[in-house]
């Protein structure tokens, strides 16, 4: 069913207006005529690669299909960076302020079976856009549409579209193949469609969004034997194993700050067998997640996790060894382009529509690995509205169409806003 114009336009001109604070350019209203008069392509074009998921760094239909929009609208463009990787410029009008931003957006699917049963539900068993990285493609391609077109900036606009976000690590392949080297960006931003606001609500935080997610593996070393007849000549790894469980547990209570925000979750054990019943195992297998929002949260965690696997496994006459292996960073946002990229989300939706410091979110993103290379914005965008109420990697989400303009419109004003066009 096609998403008709007032569900697109009702978060632009019904949620608060457009808001624009006094002495500021005032927002164009061609930005909103150009997405009222398009909205039935954007609306395609998101349903045609919601039905077409790929998963990381095999995303070449989608490539294919962002690559014919970028020459259908005359914009330059480099594939291959960072393997699937594709960067898109579009300079302003005037480019004498040397000025350059990056604008990104994730484009892998996710390894779920759909349940949607929509009519451009994934075409591709096990396969599916259940994140809506579709959309974040879709709201991209949009704002670029009307840079290419306006071109009311000086300096220039590089078009992230990146490959593998979804436990790839996409991000960091891209700045290891030379995105900030290649392109001189100086400041870059994304944001992420966010079922639990509001659609027409837009976050904006200052400094720390989303955690650090790090993977921890114990293995714990005993001496296994016969479970009836003779346990006083094992070691048992299973009890070391509760031991251990136990004691990782008051880290957080008891070896951290209680204003710092730290996870640790124990959620796979693997040892003996249970057909096995009277065998004391040689060797138990723990795995587990560690979420932080700041780097001195990561090390005291990895600190004390360390000295008690270590240390309770040796109390017990046995030995255990952790391997702690860091995933992507905590996504960190920096001030000064938090504080622009709320400007533009206020001129879009209006003040009362900001969530201005939403508490973080403990999943892991990793556009934090470009953000540790430049200054920018990790921005939140509502799409909730009763109908889209599914969490993200449900199989029964789906992007919220009528989030397209709302975004699109972000993206642009970040641009001009950031690189102003002087008289």
């Amino acid at each position: 069913m096609a998403v008709d114009e007032y569900d697109l336009m009702t978060a632009l001109e019904s949620l608060g207006h457009i808001n624009v604070r006094k002495g500021c350019q005032e927002m164009p209203q061609k930005i909103i005529d150009q997405i009222r008069s398009q909205a039935a392509d954007y609306e395609a074009l998101r349903r045609d690669l919601h039905a077409h998921p790929e998963l990381g760094f095999d995303e070449h239909r989608t490539v294919e299909v962002i690559c014919a929009a970028l020459d259908h609208l005359s914009i330059p463009y480099q594939t291959g960076i960072g393997r699937t990787g594709i960067v898109g410029v579009i300079p302003g009008r005037a480019t004498s302020s040397g000025r350059a931003i990056g604008l990104r957006a994730d484009m892998d699917a996710l390894p779920v079976r759909e349940c949607t049963e929509l009519d451009y539900a994934s075409t591709r068993e096990g396969r599916m856009h259940a994140c809506g990285h579709d959309g974040h493609v879709t709201m991209l391609l949009a704002a670029a549409d009307y840079l290419q077109k306006t071109r009311d900036y000086d300096g220039t606009v590089y078009l992230i579209f990146q490959p593998g976000e979804e436990g790839y690590n996409g991000g960091l392949e891209m700045v290891n193949d030379g995105l900030f080297e290649r392109f001189p960006i100086e400041q870059v931003y994304a944001l992420h469609n966010w079922p639990t606001l509001p659609l027409g609500t837009i976050a904006v935080p200052i400094g720390a969004v989303m955690a650090a997610s790090d993977i921890i593996t114990i293995k714990i070393q005993g001496r296994g034997g016969h479970g009836g007849v003779a346990p006083q000549y094992t070691v048992d790894p299973v009890l070391i194993a509760g031991a251990i469980i136990s004691a990782v547990h008051s880290i957080v209570g008891r070896n951290l700050n209680p204003l710092d925000t730290g996870v640790i979750s124990l959620c796979g054990i693997s040892g003996g067998s249970l057909e096995a019943f009277n065998v004391i195992p040689d060797e138990v297998v723990i795995s587990g997640t560690v979420r932080s929002l700041r780097a001195e949260v990561q090390e005291t965690i990895e600190s004390r996790l360390r000295e008690i696997v270590e240390g309770v496994a040796r109390s017990f006459g046995g030995s255990a060894t952790l391997e702690y292996r860091k995933g992507v960073p905590a996504t960190i946002n920096s001030e000064a382009e938090a504080l622009l990229a709320r400007q533009a989300a206020i001129d879009v939706v209006g003040v009362e529509h900001v969530v201005q410091q939403p508490v973080p979110s403990l999943g892991g993103e990793d556009f934090s690995f470009m953000l540790a290379e430049r200054p920018g914005a990790y921005i939140h965008l509502g799409t909730g509205d009763g109908k889209h109420c599914h969490g993200l990697h449900s199989a029964y989400y789906d992007f919220n169409d009528a989030a397209t303009p709302i975004g699109s419109a972000l993206l642009a004003r970040i641009a001009e806003l950031s690189m102003p066009l002087h008289a």
